[in-house]
């Protein structure tokens, strides 16, 4: 029995090969605590928050410049069938200001304009690739042209999508492509611009015609898919605005002209124009007495870009008041290119507007924007772009 006592006995320290460690003493801090204090442990942690909620700070604002915020989604509201300046539209991210870090220029935006390749697209392009924003095009190029862009194909801030809004980009007429638009721009929460029309107004009863005008429409008529088209856009346009926050922006365009307008687009300044420089006779529909306001591309250009950058939501007018009568347009087509044109008269279209004359009191006390170009400075400047055109047309064809 002493001998199994003496094996259940705990050996001491001096038979045992080891022994178990001391226990420690309880410390003024707990361990946690110790190791923060440690080697400056808490003062690079303290550093590194700090790093963290500055950035975090000013993310924002450089969000703002980045490629995701961006682009005014310049989106054309597409007609199906005759070209028109109302056809582009665009809008661009960044609708409110935030804090933007010293030596970053708040003004750069990255830009969507689609429809960017047609007649009003590519001078509104220029002037923001002009002015050091991005641009991104998208177009089918049913009435665009390449070559209105080829000389920014180089520019580093400029790119070109071949696209149909009316398809989804995961980016269909006026309704559908721009209700495609104002989706893109309420996810990326973009300001969106609807290029408009003055077709609103249909044959007008009211003249001038004030944006607080609603026109005189024919619903069931000839022209009254193009025109109902845009009322209806801008319908959604407001509904976006009020129901989801959408920052949205109402240009109604009137009668614009310039170069890069297509040669045969059927509108009244290109026809005569091309028609005049082919020694054709100018066509006349109806009488001739019937009026209209002609302002000039730039001016256009300059109105869209107040309107983007303003905090009213409009509509606004946008077009010179100058007005003319088609036969007092022709007299001046007669005397810029050659006095001895001739015209054709031949029977009206239907629902041809009789008068339209914009009142752009509106714009030019919330935009500061009125035009500057006269019929007569801008229409030599057009001339000389369709004189070059016709003749490489013209050499092409063997003529």
């Amino acid at each position: 029995m002493s001998s199994k006592r003496d094996d259940d006995t705990i050996p001491t320290s001096q038979s045992s090969p080891y022994s178990p460690k001391a226990l420690k003493h309880p410390r003024s801090l707990p361990r946690s605590l110790h190791y923060l204090f440690r080697e400056q442990r808490l003062l690079f942690i303290l550093v590194g928050i700090l790093i963290g909620s500055t950035f975090f700070i000013l993310q924002p604002s450089l969000s703002r410049l980045s490629p995701a915020e961006s682009t005014s989604l310049i989106a054309r509201s597409a007609s199906s069938t005759n070209y028109s300046p109302s056809r582009m539209s665009f809008n661009y991210g960044g609708g409110k200001t935030g804090r933007v870090p010293v030596g970053i220029n708040p003004r750069r935006l990255r830009i969507v304009v689609t429809g960017g390749a047609g007649f009003v697209g590519s001078h509104l392009v220029d002037k923001l690739i002009g002015r050091g924003d991005e641009v991104i095009v998208i177009d089918n190029f049913f009435t665009g042209r390449k070559e209105n862009l080829v000389h920014l194909f180089s520019n580093p801030r400029f790119e070109l999508i071949r696209h149909d809004v009316v398809e989804p980009i995961l980016l269909e007429t006026n309704v559908m492509g721009t209700l495609n638009m104002l989706g893109l721009a309420k996810r990326v929460g973009a300001r969106f611009l609807l290029t408009s029309t003055s077709e609103v107004y249909g044959d007008p009863l009211e003249h001038p015609q004030k944006e607080t005008y609603w026109g005189n429409v024919n619903p069931i008529g000839e022209r009254s898919c193009y025109d109902e088209g845009k009322r209806t856009a801008e319908t959604l346009a407001m509904d976006y605005h009020r129901g989801a926050g959408v920052e949205v922006r109402i240009a109604r365009i009137f009668n614009t002209y310039g170069p890069r307008m297509c040669l045969d687009d059927g509108r009244v300044v290109s026809n005569f124009v091309a028609q005049t420089i082919r020694k054709h006779p100018m066509t006349v529909y109806g009488d001739g007495k019937q009026t209209r306001s002609f302002q000039y591309v730039s001016d256009l250009v300059d109105g869209l870009v107040a309107l983007m950058e303003n905090d009213h939501v409009g509509p606004f007018n946008l077009g010179n008041p100058g007005e003319f009568t088609m036969l007092e347009l022709a007299e001046v087509v007669k005397e810029v290119i050659d006095t001895s044109a001739t015209i054709e008269f031949k029977p009206n279209t239907a629902d041809d507007p009789h008068k339209r004359k914009p009142d752009i009191s509106k714009a030019k006390e919330l935009l500061n924007w009125e035009p500057k170009i006269s019929l007569r400075d801008g229409l030599p400047r057009m001339v000389s772009d369709f004189r070059n055109r016709i003749l490489n047309e013209d050499e092409g064809k063997g003529l």
